[in-house]
């Protein structure tokens, strides 16, 4: 799909008018109706007014003359730049982040870096603390607004990196060139709809849309209409490169090539689940709009009789290993957990209790839970050889099982079989023996369960319901 120029930005009535004509019915013209109705009210309550954009204004203002006073008393050559949402117009309203880059010479060591960006950013903010990225940096409050304050290098351009954050400055500058207010505004509708269907984030819990992402498909479809509708008939993989780089071999459900930087994916950790939710929803709310779609709530929270009944119901065997969380940051939790969880499902898949779903939690706790469809199996279990007529391996086969107490080898068909006693028979039994080390845990996941873990099997379950009712109550009512 052709990228979006530099010149001329199309102006909202020439978009709105593009619309139009593509609608191409009477029906499609009233529903984009009721859609830009929606729209307008749902805009009322998430675009800024004018006394909060004064007060950004304003710390903005106070935070980098502080931050070019330290730069200037400690003699360093560096500059500061406003980046992020705030800075390009596309925040919502109650949002109260500050994104401040400190760029310093290429010319600078990557040790001076960290120095240097820590003393400024301990001076501007006295009261903040470190935090460490892949380099630190300095984050805090000020005038009740969140504040980090990120050093990083003056590169050339967004492929040629020192760190990971140097091309935070060139996707400031590439879509400070390109977003007017209308498409300011619409991509802030376009994150209100993300963050109401669950799929705003690019957090490795939430695997979904990152703010430059929503601004960069904003952009290459014209619109928030536009989007919605190219995004209700996409057949995934689908990729875009806005500045015709030349796609590079991604292996993603969504490619979004970064302008600044060809060799990079935006959308890579956005996951196929998160893109066919957007589908999803922008099918829902085209053909039939209203605001709840746009500000969706958590579910009331499942009371320990209200599991009990759902399980008795479903007359499945769910069964849950919890422990204690790992003392790590959820960028390197739930990636631990989403690959415990999905090797613990594949293990009792593979010895046939035949998992029905599962889903992972934390707080405190952690849970990797499955719903199994057997919690027991016969003592036996079938297993299939290769034909007779494959002679070496038919062969093998025979020899491994003819001196054992197993059941045959015997013919079905063509074929030889064998009925074998399973290791385990119950799934309680098997998630409590070092069989679970060996299913490809998280490390920090596998180092918690080493130190203590306990099973739920069954309504047992409900225990869960105190800490866990919510995400619960979204297991036992699964929605796109």
């Amino acid at each position: 799909m052709r990228g979006v120029s530099v010149e001329p930005v199309p102006s909202a009535s020439t978009r709105f008018r593009r619309v139009a004509d593509n609608l191409g019915s009477t029906m499609a013209e009233s529903d984009s109706g009721d859609l830009s109705r929606v729209v307008a009210t749902v805009r009322e309550r998430i675009d800024p007014d004018a006394a909060e954009r004064a007060a950004l204004r304003d710390a903005v203002d106070e935070l980098t003359a502080r931050v070019e006073a330290e730069l200037a008393d400690r003699s360093l050559e560096a500059d500061v730049l406003q980046v992020g949402s705030t800075a390009r117009g596309t925040w919502l309203s109650g949002d109260r982040d500050i994104d401040l880059f400190v760029r310093f010479p290429e010319s600078v060591d990557r040790d001076s870096l960290e120095r240097y960006g820590l003393a400024v950013g301990n001076a501007v903010l006295p009261d903040g603390h470190e935090e460490y990225a892949e380099h630190p940096y300095v984050t805090g409050r000020f005038d009740g607004f969140d504040v980090d304050l990120v050093p990083c290098f003056d590169v050339e351009d967004g492929a040629s990196l020192r760190s990971a954050v140097d091309r935070t400055p060139h996707h400031n500058d590439y879509l400070r060139a390109r977003l007017d207010d209308e498409f300011a505004a619409d991509v802030r509708v376009f994150k209100r709809f993300l963050k109401g269907i669950g799929a705003y984030g690019s957090d490795l819990r939430t695997r979904g849309f990152s703010g430059y992402l929503t601004e960069l498909l904003v952009l290459e479809h014209g619109g928030f209409e536009e989007l919605l509708r190219a995004a209700a008939d996409w057949h995934p993989p689908v990729e875009l490169d806005p500045e015709d780089h030349g796609t590079r071999s991604f292996d993603d459900p969504l490619v979004v090539v970064d302008p600044t930087d060809p060799t990079r994916n935006v959308a890579a950790v956005c996951s196929a689940e998160n893109v066919a939710r957007l589908q999803h929803y922008a099918r829902e709310l085209l053909s039939d709009p209203r605001e709840a779609v746009f500000f969706g709530s958590d579910p009331d929270s499942l009371s320990e009789e209200g599991v009990r009944g759902h399980v008795r119901r479903r007359g499945t065997h769910p069964i849950a290993v919890v422990f204690d969380t790992p003392d790590v940051v959820d960028d390197q939790l739930y990636p631990q957990l989403y690959k415990s969880i999905a090797g613990v499902e594949s293990e009792l898949a593979r010895r046939g209790f035949a998992p029905i779903r599962s889903a992972t939690f934390a707080a405190d706790r952690a849970v990797l839970l499955v719903e199994l469809s057997h919690r027991t199996l016969p003592n036996v279990e079938r297993h299939d050889g290769p034909p007779v007529h494959v002679r070496p391996h038919a062969e093998g086969f025979y020899d491994a099982y003819a001196a054992g107490d197993d059941y045959g080898p015997f013919l079905d068909g063509g074929r030889y079989a064998v009925e074998r006693e399973r290791e385990f028979t119950d799934a309680a039994a098997l998630l409590e023996s070092e069989t679970l080390f060996q299913v490809g845990l998280g490390t920090n996941v596998e180092r918690k369960l080493r130190e203590d873990y306990s099973l739920l099997v069954g309504d047992d379950v409900a225990e869960l319901a105190d800490e866990f009712g919510v995400e619960l109550a979204r297991y036992f009512d699964p929605r796109p």
